[in-house]
């Protein structure tokens, strides 16, 4: 069948048809065209719908939260993969990680995964196509990979609630440590405190 396009209409995109035994890690920086944020769960590629305003708001809320309380030698990204094996490269709204330990080191601006171990923090804020994925799947493979630290954040009233979990070095399970409504308040991984009220604030309250 002819692949060119009818009417001067473009053609369809052509999904990757999966090879026997499913996708790689490495496949998933290889296939051309993929959708922005395409994750690899179980080695089949998982798409993501367009982001609702509170899920842009919260990221940048905590985002911005994390840069200016974290300690030096820690760093946070936005919506970067984690190669936790061959088949799995899931992909969390935000990151806390372990900088280089040389502040004249420039990152890799072509990096486009983070190994377990270097993950301090991992963040997803719950989306309506990805509460099975927030809140079962993905949090037992971080934990599994030994990421110590979880936030699952869902939507309550217009506000951010987060759930903050650690993780059991025995049992390589995550083990609650809180539910934060207004106000997160943690000692770990860092000291932490975020007016969860003010998602829809675009500029820090002043004082005084």
């Amino acid at each position: 069948m002819s692949a060119a396009p009818e009417h001067g209409l473009e053609p369809r995109y052509q999904w990757p048809i999966p090879p026997a035994g499913g996708w790689t890690a490495d496949d998933l920086d290889r296939i051309p065209g993929l959708p922005p944020h395409t994750e690899l769960i179980d080695g089949s590629l998982v798409f993501v719908s367009p982001q609702r305003r509170f899920h842009t708001r919260t990221l940048w809320l905590l985002e911005n939260s994390l840069l200016s309380q974290m300690p030096d030698g820690l760093d946070v990204d936005r919506e970067m993969t984690i190669r936790i094996d061959r088949k799995n490269r899931p992909e969390p709204d935000l990151v806390v990680f372990r900088g280089e330990g040389d502040e004249d080191a420039d990152p890799d601006p072509d990096q486009t995964w983070f190994r377990p171990e270097d993950i301090v923090l991992a963040v997803e804020v719950v989306s309506d196509d990805s509460v099975e994925r927030d809140r079962d799947i993905k949090p037992r493979k971080y934990a599994a990979a030994g990421v110590r630290h979880f936030w699952r954040v869902e939507k309550e009233h217009g506000l951010p609630v987060v759930y903050s979990y650690e993780l059991d070095p025995a049992t390589h399970v995550y083990v609650p440590t809180g539910i934060h409504r207004e106000r997160l308040e943690l000692k770990e991984p860092f000291p932490i405190d975020i007016d969860l009220t003010a998602v829809n604030r675009r500029r820090p309250s002043q004082d005084g």
